[in-house]
C-alpha cells in the first residue's frame, strides 16, 4: 500500500537579521507544497504554526528566541470592540468580491502605494509586477484574492481600496497577505476592516478560525493583531486562549503606542519565497 501523503522533507534557512526585533537573527524551517495533497498538507502544517509563501510552508525555528507566536481568532465567538464596530460601519458600503488568484495591474498599483507609505525600504518594496504575480499566482492550494471596492457608478467597477490573498482551509481562513489604500482620508482602519470581514466570512461559512500569522510581542507593528478577541495562540501544549486580563493589558499597551501601520523601515511581512532554496 502507498501512503496517501508522503512525509515531507524539511529544510532550514541560513540565519538572517530578524525583520521584527532589532539585533536578533531569524531562522526558518520550511517544506515544499506540491501535488494532489498540497491542500491537506498545508492545512495540517497550518495547525502547528506554519505559514504559506507561494509553494512553500515555513515557520520560525530560531535558536535563542520564541517571540513569534502563531495566533488565530475564534470566528464564531468574535465580539468587536467599539472601535471595530465604528470601522465596520464606516466601510460597510464596500463591495467585497472573491477573485481567482490572478494578479492584476490594478492590484499591483495599490500594493505599491501601500508599501511606499507603510513599509518603505522593507523587504517587499523592490517587488516588480512579476514578483507580485508570483506571490499571488504560484499557489498549489485553494486560495483566492478578495478585492474591496467602493460602490460602482453603474458604468465601471468601483475604486479598488483593499485586497487580501487568502487560503481556505478546512478549519478556517488563513490571511496570507493584505494591502490597502494607506492614505484614503474617508476610510481609516481599512486594514482592520479586512480582518473583520474575514472573521465575518469564516463565521458565515461555519469555519471556526481566522489565522492571522505571527504575533510578535515586542514588535510594535505586530500589536494590531492582539486587538481581536477571543484569540488563541499556539504553544508547546497546543492552542490556548489568551486570558481576558492578559489580553486587556496587551491591548491597552498596543493602544498606547504608535498607530497601526507605523513603520521603521524594516520589512513587516513575508510575501515572497526567494529566501527558500530547495535542493535540486
Amino acid at each position: 500500500m502507498t501512503a496517501p501523503v508522503r512525509f515531507p522533507r524539511f529544510f532550514v534557512t541560513s540565519p538572517a537579521p530578524c525583520p521584527y526585533l532589532p539585533g536578533r537573527s531569524e531562522r526558518k524551517v520550511f517544506t515544499e507544497l506540491k501535488g494532489s495533497n498540497a491542500d491537506q498538507l498545508n492545512e495540517a502544517l497550518g495547525r502547528i504554526g506554519f505559514r504559506r509563501s507561494q509553494t512553500v510552508a515555513y515557520r520560525p525555528s530560531c535558536l535563542d528566541c520564541r517571540a513569534c507566536v502563531s495566533v488565530r481568532v475564534v470566528a464564531g465567538e468574535f465580539e468587536p470592540s467599539s472601535t471595530q464596530r465604528r470601522i465596520m460601519r464606516r466601510n460597510e458600503d464596500l463591495v467585497a468580491t472573491e477573485c481567482r488568484p490572478w494578479a492584476t495591474d490594478e492590484q499591483f498599483a495599490l500594493l505599491q502605494r501601500y508599501l511606499g507609505v507603510r513599509h518603505p525600504g522593507g523587504g517587499m518594496a523592490s517587488m516588480d509586477e512579476f514578483d507580485f504575480a508570483d506571490m499571488v499566482e504560484h499557489t498549489p492550494v485553494t486560495s483566492y484574492v478578495i478585492e474591496y471596492r467602493e460602490p460602482s457608478d453603474g458604468q465601471r467597477p468601483g475604486r479598488l481600496v483593499g485586497a487580501c490573498l487568502t487560503d481556505r482551509q478546512g478549519d478556517g481562513l488563513s490571511m496570507i497577505y493584505s494591502f490597502y489604500d494607506p492614505e484614503h482620508e474617508a476610510r481609516s482602519g481599512l486594514g482592520t476592516y479586512i480582518i473583520l470581514d474575514h472573521i465575518r466570512r469564516a463565521a458565515a461559512e461555519g469555519l471556526p478560525y481566522v489565522y492571522l500569522g505571527y504575533w510578535v510581542e515586542g514588535s510594535q507593528r505586530m500589536q494590531y493583531k492582539i486587538r481581536f478577541r477571543p484569540m488563541e495562540r499556539l504553544g508547546h501544549d497546543g492552542w490556548r486562549r489568551f486570558g481576558t486580563e492578559e489580553q486587556d493589558a496587551l491591548i491597552a499597551a498596543a493602544v498606547s503606542r504608535k498607530p497601526e501601520g507605523d513603520t521603521d523601515g524594516r520589512p513587516a511581512k513575508d510575501g515572497t519565497a526567494h529566501q527558500y532554496r530547495l535542493p535540486k
